[in-house]
């Protein structure tokens, strides 16, 4: 399961009413919550959050807040 999947399964959400919802095929969501190679498109993210009336910075952090800058090289 990706981070994606992790965290539409803490909300409960049922991906049948995702697809209804946000016009992302059950295929691609499917894609999107199992297959770790698969990367959500900004508007797939944005359409989510407005279906499961999230903010899209908080699906982001989930996601990718890991995410570091690299430190710069003094010169």
């Amino acid at each position: 399961m990706t981070k994606l999947g992790e965290y539409l399964a803490k909300r409960s959400v049922s991906k049948a009413t995702l697809a209804k919802k946000t016009g992302i095929t059950k295929q691609r969501l499917n894609d999107l919550t199992l297959k770790d190679n698969a990367r959500p498109m900004g508007f797939e993210l944005y359409l989510i959050a407005l279906a499961i009336e999230a903010e899209v910075v908080e699906i982001n952090k989930f996601l990718y807040g890991h995410l570091k800058l690299k430190e710069e090289m003094e010169g």
